[in-house]
């Protein structure tokens, strides 16, 4: 019986009754007092944690993984979708069945908005530059999410016009706005943060963070900082697009991190250093993590893996814990250049003789 004692420890700190993400009331017959959840929002945070074992030959500390690719919709940002929407549904400002969310994402943060809307019973309006892969819209789509294609050539800065305009011209439209929304930030605070600390037993030195919208490296730093002043915030961004180390914004390929200006939630005393990657360094490491460590994950993630490397190169951190934030899973990358190498190689394969 010890194997399934152990288990149930092992997904003990697992349970989804965080601390957070609360109940809500559902219409229907009572339920009885079990483990079972109410909705697919009770599902999101305390994600594992798991240590790089082949990848990190010649390291002097230790890399420590937070699996954010096992979030209910695969990516960090089923945090940032539930804490946008609940904390406009406190603030007075949304209510289900009758608001319409609009907000300008092609990535996950779409796709956390989208899922939840679902759940919740809101309408969702997502714009995106057309660039975006046939992939990304199919699923956005299948929960019922609207699109609207902008201009690809105007980026990003194309969808957030259009947000707006669709935003101006409805009555009942609220966008969250995940640049500026300190909802953002306060969720890592509350759950990120937190989970860090906790299942690290207060050893944590280091985070290793990408940043898009900023939101993980802030929520995330003010509540370790607080703990453990020593803890250091290491932020990764694009060498294409390094604005935080003061270079230009450019196109790279690591999506959902380098945006190409300072976002407003962004506060640059909380970073400690700041580290560029380059998008083909990103791929490589995230091609290696699945190989080496059956770990499938996304291009940043490959991205927060090549600076952990780094800095738990380094002889001052020499036994020490390096915690590198893993954003998003591999699957949803399939129609990327994170395997566009394999997709060639099954295309052209034989069949056995």
């Amino acid at each position: 019986m010890q194997f399934i004692w152990g288990l149930k420890t092992v997904f003990s700190h697992l349970h989804p009754h965080h601390h957070h993400y609360h109940h809500h009331h559902h219409k229907g017959p009572k339920r009885p007092e079990t483990d079972i959840v109410d909705d697919v929002t009770q599902l999101i945070g305390r994600t594992p944690l798991v240590y790089l074992n082949k990848v990190v030959e010649g390291c002097a500390g230790t890399i420590v993984c937070k699996l954010e690719s096992m979030e209910p919709c695969g990516s960090i940002k089923d945090r940032v979708g539930y804490s946008m929407i609940a904390d406009a549904e406190e603030k007075g400002l949304i209510k289900p069945g009758k608001s319409v969310l609009v907000e300008p994402t092609s990535g996950n943060t779409g796709i956390g908005l989208a899922f939840i809307a679902a759940a919740r019973g809101y309408k969702l309006v997502l714009t995106m530059p057309a660039s975006m892969s046939l992939e990304r819209r199919v699923l956005l789509k299948a929960f019922g999410a609207e699109l609207v294609l902008t201009d690809p050539d105007e980026g990003m800065r194309g969808a957030i016009i259009k947000a707006k305009e669709i935003v101006s011209n409805s009555k009942h439209a609220f966008m969250p706005q995940q640049f500026e929304n300190e909802a953002n930030t306060k969720i890592h605070y509350e759950t990120t943060g937190r989970e860090i600390w906790e299942d690290t037993g207060g050893l944590v030195d280091v985070v290793v963070c990408g940043i898009g919208t900023g939101g993980t490296a802030m929520g995330v730093g003010q509540y370790l900082k607080a703990k453990k002043p020593s803890v250091k915030m290491i932020a990764v961004e694009p060498e294409e697009s390094n604005v935080l180390s003061g270079g230009y914004p450019g196109p790279h390929m690591i999506q959902g991190i380098g945006a190409g200006f300072i976002p407003s939630i962004l506060d640059e005393a909380m970073l400690d250093e700041v580290i560029a990657v380059s998008s083909d360094d990103s791929i490589q490491m995230a091609r290696q993590l699945a190989i080496k460590e059956g770990m499938l994950v996304g291009i940043s993630s490959g991205a927060a893996v090549v600076a952990a490397i780094q800095v738990a190169k380094r002889p001052e951190y020499a036994g020490k814990m390096v915690v590198a934030i893993i954003p998003s899973f591999g699957e949803r990358y399939l129609s990327t250049t994170l395997f566009s190498n394999l997709w060639e190689e099954v295309y052209n394969m034989p069949t056995s003789q």
